[in-house]
């Protein structure tokens, strides 16, 4: 799981400065908190991750493990495409962006929970 997470986290980060580069390009700033939650809960968040679950390998092969992957990786592009659309004036789309963060933060829950169980000391 560890490995998956570092490469999908490397598709977040293209997206990310992509993204920064369009609106440096375009002088809009309209998407800044897109680009930042891309960088810091895709890009970021998600390589940490994948390198805690890669050195830990009870971590990322556990149910819990993949549960976080699919709640990060399913709840992060819902969110981001609702706080896309909501930044363009699609205001409806605010109970999208709030789905998407619950399966976020339960993924990030699931992270914690899977840390605290299977990441352990190797010198005791």
């Amino acid at each position: 799981m560890g490995v998956k997470l570092i490469r999908i986290a490397a598709v977040y980060f293209v997206l990310g400065v992509l993204l920064g580069m369009y609106m440096s390009i375009s002088h809009s700033y309209d998407y800044a908190s897109v680009h930042a939650h891309v960088n810091l809960l895709g890009w970021a968040s998600l390589a940490l991750a994948g390198v805690i679950y890669y050195l830990f390998p009870a971590a990322g092969e556990s149910t819990v493990g993949k549960v976080h992957f699919w709640l990060h990786n399913i709840g992060l592009p819902v969110m981001m495409i609702g706080l896309a659309l909501l930044m363009s004036g699609v205001e409806s789309v605010e109970p999208v962006i709030a789905v998407g963060g619950v399966l976020v933060t339960l993924g990030i829950l699931a992270f914690l929970y899977n840390v605290l169980i299977h990441v352990k000391s190797s010198t005791k």
